[in-house]
């Protein structure tokens, strides 16, 4: 790595060499030479003059690029799709009067780019599995303790470790679902021409129609596709891009959501995240163990939730058939949202994959707050004994606050139980009301809901995405 010039974090830090080497150089050139190869296909099938012997040269040298001749060809015509035409004729140069016959610079540069959406929206999906599957597991080994539930970042009913989980996971889900339809409704640009009326190919094909159509489906078919947009000017509508980086903005904020959850959870020492052996935590403070990996993950969903607004700029601005003002913005752009999605998953699978829970922790929390959830239990079963609701409700209200008043301004500890109990007013002994403290009793539908969610929910999607043993781990 050159040590004098600006290299992105994306590559030496973050994303994942799979994902890279989908908006690589070598990755994007050798599918130009097969959208070329595919064309002469298409039109020999379809009666143009082109031979076995010209596509047969031209397969061969398929995955054999030679830069050095494109690279130089390009500093004098400063054009890319020109240079790289040159360079594959000067290898196969019975096959370069057919190379790019009737196509426009958008037919190997736009479904180039289609076809990388494909692969990077598939990789994405299949890490974004492997967090699911691993909260899946994590969900149903915590799905039956109690812990605090909260509303406003203050205290509220209990609910259980595992069932928090599975809204981490839920939102996951629907991100992915998201992706999913923009995966399903993908198009190839096809083969449109200049302003997308295909004027090139009526006169290759002296004006027949239903090869022109015929010659799209046959290049679709070739790159995997289910078919070609149905009408574009000279590219394929940037709404794409657009609709793309919104489903990657989606996970960006499930993972954030996830990863600020969990700080908070660390700074109350209920959970935490995996912590090296020989990680610091702080220059300064050597007993520090700061949760430095989801706040990565934050940092990078931030970058992409914003990084999400250009391409919808980029297509409200488009004028007619096209213009060139989305290129330099786009070819960053959507890039980098993948390379910074692909990053932010590969932390998410690493800290799923090694979360620490630490349950005495939990339980000293729960027990501290359970007298007032407590309360409502009391409450209804001192009216069944012949209490007055509303003249209980005020002795708790005032016992509730004297109580938190001896924790919070005289560093006492929680006697709102023994005060209750000593109360002539509520029918029940102390033994009584301490047979409402199990914070089992408060948790609701929390461990079944879990598990139900895992069976009609998660289950189902994982069935989709078997497991590859894809990497978690983290670079630096």
């Amino acid at each position: 790595m050159e040590k004098n010039k600006y290299t992105s974090p994306l590559s030496t830090r973050y994303a994942s060499d799979e994902m890279q080497y989908l908006f690589s150089e070598d990755f994007k050139f050798k599918t130009w030479r097969k959208l070329w190869i595919s064309l002469a296909k298409a039109e020999q099938a379809l009666g143009l003059s082109i031979s076995d012997e010209q596509i047969a040269a031209l397969e061969a040298y398929q995955d054999n690029i030679n830069y050095e001749v494109a690279e130089a060809r390009e500093r004098q015509v400063r054009h890319d799709v020109m240079s790289h035409i040159y360079a594959y004729g000067e290898q196969c140069p019975e096959a370069r009067p057919i190379i790019h016959l009737g196509a426009t610079s958008c037919y190997v540069g736009d479904n180039t780019d289609v076809i990388i959406l494909k692969n990077a929206a598939e990789l994405v999906l299949k890490k974004c599995a492997q967090v699911l599957r691993n909260l899946s597991a994590f969900s149903l080994q915590y799905k039956d303790m109690p812990c605090l539930g909260y509303t406003h970042l203050q205290p509220a009913q209990l609910t259980t470790v595992g069932k928090r989980a599975t809204l981490w996971m839920y939102e996951l889900v629907q991100d992915m679902e998201e992706l999913e339809f923009r995966l399903s409704a993908l198009r190839l640009l096809g083969s449109k021409g200049t302003t997308g009326t295909q004027a090139s190919f009526m006169e290759l094909f002296e004006g027949d129609e239903e090869k022109i159509k015929e010659m799209e489906r046959r290049i679709a078919a070739d790159m995997g596709f289910a078919g070609c947009v149905a009408v574009s000017g000279q590219t394929y509508s940037r709404k794409v891009d657009a609709y793309m980086l919104g489903a990657l903005s989606g996970i960006a904020q499930s993972a954030c959501k996830f990863a600020n959850d969990l700080r908070i959870l660390q700074s109350f020492e209920e959970m935490e995240e995996p912590f090296g052996t020989k990680q610091i935590g702080s220059s300064a403070m050597p007993y520090k163990r700061n949760p430095m990996r989801s706040e990565r993950i934050c940092a990078l969903a931030r970058y992409v939730i914003c990084d999400a607004l250009n391409p919808a700029f980029t297509a409200s601005t488009q004028w007619f058939e096209r213009t060139l003002d989305d290129s330099a913005n786009k070819r960053i752009s959507v890039a980098e949202a993948f390379l910074a999605v692909d990053a932010i998953l590969n932390i998410y699978m690493n800290v799923t994959e090694g979360l620490v829970v630490y349950d005495k922790v939990i339980e000293r929390r729960v027990m501290e707050k359970l007298p007032y959830m407590a309360t409502e239990n009391i409450l209804m079963e001192s009216v069944k004994r012949g209490g007055d609701r509303q003249e209980l409700h005020e002795r708790i209200r005032a016992l509730s606050h004297a109580a938190t008043k001896c924790v919070k301004m005289e560093g006492g500890s929680n006697n709102l139980i023994e005060s209750i109990a000593a109360d002539s007013a509520f029918p029940l002994s102390l033994e009584e009301i301490k047979e409402q403290l199990n914070p089992a009793l408060y948790v609701g539908r929390a461990p079944s809901q879990t598990v139900e969610f895992n069976e009609t929910v998660v289950n189902p999607v994982l069935e989709r995405y078997p497991a590859e043993g894809l990497k978690s781990e983290l670079t630096i």
